[in-house]
């Protein structure tokens, strides 16, 4: 706000003299802040907004907290659609013309008019906070891990699979060819016949 300049003037002059043109040029001057901060949210919406993500694709989905956070995000992207929609064209100027009718000091509108159109407040800026980063990229790293090791079990249940639909047993199966197929299990049996278990792996009724 441009507030300062007011009590500057309001030195000199009545408050209620001022008062109302001065909450205008106050206002005035944080649409002003406030468009160059949104202009970036458009700028970041737009980004994102063209990228064409499928959100419904198994990374988003694969882990509860990825999935809360996907659904935040998308919720912040959707309000910032609605805000930069909202804000997209400037404000309406203000009317100084009416304003110097409804008091009887014209000059103290003049000046302040002056001051509004002389006033150039520094855009917002917002810097992603280190620490929040850091945070951020040792949890995109944990995913890249998690992600890596679940498509190595993918391929290996894919091989598996391959394997038992290759070796698949029926009534002509020997128990020769069982032994071929799963040696662990043949291995535990002759183990049970060793060790003359013959009851270990039965259920008693």
């Amino acid at each position: 706000f441009t507030v300062v300049h007011c009590y500057s003037i309001g030195s000199y002059y009545p408050t209620a003299a001022f008062s109302i043109p001065c909450w205008l040029v106050s206002l005035a001057a944080f649409v002003k802040s406030t468009m160059r901060s949104q202009a970036t949210a458009r700028r970041v919406v737009r980004t994102l907004t063209t990228r064409n993500l499928d959100w419904t694709a198994p990374v988003f989905k694969g882990d509860a907290e990825v999935a809360s956070q996907v659904t935040q995000f998308r919720s912040w992207v959707a309000a910032a659609e609605i805000m930069a929609e909202k804000y997209s064209s400037p404000p309406a100027p203000i009317d100084f013309a009416s304003a110097k009718e409804s008091v009887d000091d014209k000059a103290l509108i003049e000046s302040l008019e002056k001051i509004y159109n002389s006033s150039t407040p520094p855009p917002e800026t917002h810097e992603w906070a280190a620490e929040d980063r850091s945070s951020k990229d040792a949890q995109i790293e944990e995913a890249k891990a998690r992600l890596a090791f679940t498509q190595e079990m993918i391929a290996d249940t894919e091989r598996e699979i391959a394997f038992m639909e290759a070796n698949r047993t029926t009534r002509e199966t020997s128990a020769t060819e069982l032994a071929e197929v799963y040696p662990d299990i043949a291995e535990e049996i002759e183990d049970e016949i060793d060790r003359r278990e013959w009851f270990k792996d039965t259920v008693a009724k």
